[in-house]
């Protein structure tokens, strides 16, 4: 019987390739991963910081908004120009980025944006701006409209004079019709004052917002609920005491129109360690609050 041959196997020395293959192809899904990956995480990542933005700006925490609004939510936003990007305007719905809020995180008293406010106020006050007499400025609390001695009292006076009320009138007209606390603030230079209603300059600074609240009050009707008064004497200057020029800006009457969020941020900021030494003593419309005899009328 004849035996069957039994051919040779052939051996492939190239089987090599196809592992080979497969790891590249591997490889390469792996980086097509990592890649977008990376790129989700950055359009996530922007996403978020515009969103916090937003709901803070809902909340009144921030007046405006200095971020770009994609045009839509697919477009990446860099974290490192969310607060770079001049802002634009709004042309997509905020609730898209933010739900409605379900609930009432703290309480909220409706009332115009800080800046419309200041706006409003440097219109009607030009002619005073213009004359330095009058300066509105902002600050963590709020709007300050300082009002110098030189434009609207008599030297070691807590009245305002005639002439004054025009424009305090204008003032008064921003002011009702908006929510804002505000605080009436008397100011003076270091030099004693001695006359015949004033020992010292506390009662007077004090006298002097304590008139301006009574003013608001009887004048121009405002909710004595919105107003307070503080007298601060010599010892909130906004200038040296070194020059008479400067002795002059430190003369004035600030009405501090107080940011109702940040004003609830200072309060919890607030301590008696950081108060110690501060003099600030409020009265109300027919009081005096007497001091250490020093500073100026």
């Amino acid at each position: 019987m004849r035996r069957r041959r039994h051919s040779e196997d052939h051996i492939s020395h190239e089987r090599w390739l196809v592992s080979y293959a497969d790891f590249i192809t591997l490889l390469f899904a792996f980086f097509v991963v990592l890649y977008a990956s990376s790129q989700v995480d950055k359009r996530k990542i922007g996403r978020l910081a515009l969103s916090i933005q937003v709901a803070f700006q809902e909340l009144g925490v921030f007046e405006t908004s200095n971020t770009k609004i994609p045009l839509s939510d697919s477009e990446a936003i860099p974290f490192s120009q969310v607060q770079v990007v001049e802002n634009s305007e709004h042309t997509t719905d905020m609730t898209h980025f933010v739900q409605p809020m379900k609930g009432i995180l703290t309480p909220h008293i409706p009332g115009t944006p800080m800046k419309q406010i200041q706006s409003e106020l440097e219109k009607v006050l030009a002619p005073e701006i213009k004359k330095h007499i009058v300066d509105v400025k902002t600050s963590r609390e709020g709007i300050i409209v300082s009002l110098r001695e030189i434009g609207f009292y008599e030297s070691g006076s807590a009245n305002i004079r005639p002439a004054s009320k025009e424009a305090i009138d204008r003032l008064a007209a921003v002011l009702k019709p908006h929510n804002e606390q505000l605080r009436i603030e008397g100011h003076t230079d270091n030099i004693p004052i001695h006359n015949a209603r004033f020992d010292s300059n506390w009662e007077l600074s004090t006298a002097r917002a304590a008139d301006l609240v009574k003013l608001f009050i009887t004048r121009y009707e405002f909710n004595p609920v919105r107003l307070s008064a503080a007298g601060y004497a010599e010892f909130h200057p906004v200038a040296p005491n070194d020059t008479a020029d400067n002795r002059a800006r430190n003369r004035r009457v600030d009405i501090v129109v107080l940011n109702t969020v940040a004003q609830a941020q200072v309060a919890a900021d607030a301590s008696p360690a950081a108060n110690a030494g501060t003099a600030a003593p409020v009265a109300p419309a027919n009081a005096q609050t007497k001091g250490t005899p020093g500073g100026a009328h």
